[in-house]
């Protein structure tokens, strides 16, 4: 992943993308499959920034109940807010999804500019705000999807979401059908029924984790 086409680092070149990177002392970590990067209940002085796999954003309850909260794919960041809150526990679990390769970028360092005060070291800390604000929308967005009491409300307020982000009425969904039922906060086998009703029913068309929405939301 080119950290110039990243939200982090956008309007940046990679000459001073790597001067920042110098500058803030940044680290690579290499994370296997289902590793924790980040454990729920201690505090971080890092943000993570994904070059290479996905990682999972979970809440597990004291049951081993676990709700999937989000994802971070290529060039997203992640645990940022709880980074910028010095001492915070996390109340989610970061774990690698896949084989993964994360950027790790320590908040202070970020949030205290050099003496020379570089416009790249500016435009990061603007870049932090708005990822800040989106994943802050991003979290609204679930609680939008998981507002109704059927399964078949929440899958038809998340497809509408994909379709109006997209632009389009075939999309892709970045969840398994695990992880997707996590996020939606229903049971995977009842949320696969619902599904295959929805096909019978000309609403929607699927292939593994491509849509096609066939009749209007």
């Amino acid at each position: 992943m080119n950290l110039t086409n990243t939200q982090l680092f956008r309007g940046m070149t990679q000459a001073e993308i790597d001067q920042l990177l110098h500058c803030l002392g940044a680290a690579e970590r290499q994370y296997v499959k289902g590793s924790v990067i980040f454990p729920e209940g201690e505090p971080t002085s890092y943000l993570g920034v994904v070059r290479r796999g996905q990682v999972l954003l979970e809440s597990w309850d004291v049951w081993g109940n676990r709700t999937l909260l989000g994802s971070a794919g290529e060039g997203a960041a992640f645990a940022e807010a709880y980074a910028c809150l010095p001492g915070e526990p996390l109340l989610i679990r970061v774990t690698a999804a896949e084989d993964t390769t994360v950027l790790l970028l320590h908040v202070e360092r970020i949030l205290t500019t050099c003496p020379s005060a570089c416009d790249f070291h500016a435009r990061l800390i603007r870049n932090l705000l708005t990822v800040c604000a989106q994943k802050s929308l991003q979290l609204s967005r679930r609680i939008l999807h998981n507002g109704s009491k059927t399964i078949r409300g929440r899958l038809l307020s998340y497809f509408s979401e994909c379709v109006k982000r997209s632009g389009s009425a075939t999309f892709s969904v970045p969840f398994s059908r695990q992880q997707l039922a996590d996020y939606l906060g229903v049971d995977r086998s009842a949320m696969s029924n619902e599904l295959s009703k929805m096909r019978r029913e000309g609403l929607i068309q699927y292939e593994k984790n491509t849509f096609t929405v066939t009749d209007g939301l």
